[in-house]
């Protein structure tokens, strides 16, 4: 099963495009009691149960690396477990880890993704050119690699919106993923900047390439989900699409006062859920 078809699977399993963001901050964990390490696995294994026993779940999850290794050896440990505990629902991970090297820097890179981590897919940054992304590719081939291509941060215009020959250079870099197509690359766009994402499906649709989109920024960072889902009901299946929530869900319980963390969670995964559902129809 290439990753497309994971994709797929999960989203008709799950009854969901959410990928749910799995980034652990120790100061907004109400765990009281462990080591580091054992605070984000309670943390995590509680929503997870949740999920299960509500039956209300995700169609992806994306740790990010930096809030693992930002605690060392205990938060990289703690990683290594967390994926482990959603790997074992059939839950397709996102190691939202950007790297971006050559040669034997970038098959060492893939090497700790993907044999060690054991991710599905992984974020990767293309300032390098092919040589920083061919290795995750090639060695890889059931995998997916998603390409940063627009991202939501207010200052991604520095570079990404800089014109070259008339086009912006995030323009430059959809046309690359297209020239780099194999099934399962995809690019990470931001939901901060729909009329960007229109410009990039633009591109897609152009191609005929099924290229999976990895959406940030719903949620806190303020992204439009109506003005997205509006968007790529119009480029092709939704259900390879990924729309990303991080600490909206995580910390719902500083929304839902009257519930336990992970119930809070998933309540706020179960309402991402029905609010695309809703706009999908």
């Amino acid at each position: 099963m290439n990753y497309i078809e994971k994709l797929i699977q999960s989203s008709n399993k799950f009854n969901s495009i959410v990928s749910m963001g799995l980034d652990p901050v120790i100061e907004d964990m109400p765990v009281q009691t462990g080591s580091i390490k054992e605070k984000i696995i309670s943390f995590y294994e509680a929503i997870l149960n949740e999920v299960i026993r509500k039956n209300i779940y995700p169609a992806a999850v994306k740790p990010n690396y930096a809030f693992y290794g930002q605690y060392g050896i205990e938060g990289i440990e703690a990683l290594v477990h967390v994926i482990g505990l959603f790997k074992a629902q059939n839950i397709p991970v996102i190691l939202d880890a950007k790297r971006g090297d050559i040669a034997k820097t970038a098959t060492a890179y893939a090497k700790e993704c993907f044999d060690f981590f054991n991710a599905d897919a992984v974020t990767l940054a293309p300032y390098m050119g092919y040589d920083s992304i061919s290795p995750f590719m090639d060695n890889y081939l059931d995998k997916g690699w998603y390409i940063l291509n627009k991202t939501s941060n207010k200052s991604s215009g520095d570079f990404q919106d800089i014109l070259i020959n008339g086009e912006p250079l995030f323009i430059h870099v959809s046309k690359k993923i297209i020239e780099w197509h194999r099934p399962g690359i995809g690019a990470v766009v931001g939901a901060t900047y729909p009329d960007q994402l229109k410009s990039i499906t633009d591109q897609f649709i152009k191609s005929k390439k099924d290229i999976p989109l990895l959406i940030p920024g719903v949620g806190s960072q303020g992204g439009d989900l109506k003005e997205i889902i509006t968007i790529l009901k119009s480029y092709s299946d939704i259900k390879i699409h990924r729309i990303n929530s991080s600490s909206e869900i995580n910390y719902a319980y500083k929304k839902y006062k009257n519930m336990s963390f992970s119930e809070a969670a998933v309540q706020a995964l179960k309402q991402l859920n029905e609010d695309i559902e809703k706009f999908l129809k």
